[in-house]
């Protein structure tokens, strides 16, 4: 189990994966009623392969996330997505 940081952008044209210290994830849906979150979970446990879960910031933009991968295997995971 890896803990992780990322920041989260909703209302965003399209879906996206920016790598740096904090990863930082653009998403279509907006922050209203949870839909953001679902968002994220759902499109992170395709993309990693491991269902993600978020541990605190449900409703900020800097969330920390705990998925079930080491934190080398989520990073290029997250690389190597090109949407």
């Amino acid at each position: 189990m890896t803990q992780i940081y990322v920041k989260v952008e909703p209302d965003s044209r399209k879906f996206s994966i920016e790598e740096d210290v904090i990863p930082k994830i653009k998403l279509e849906e907006s922050p209203e009623n949870g839909r953001a979150n679902r968002e994220l979970l759902k499109r992170l446990q395709k993309i990693l392969g491991a269902k993600p879960g978020i541990i605190s910031g449900h409703k900020s933009r800097r969330k920390k996330l705990e998925i079930p991968l080491d934190e080398d295997e989520i990073r290029q995971k997250m690389r190597e997505y090109d949407g």
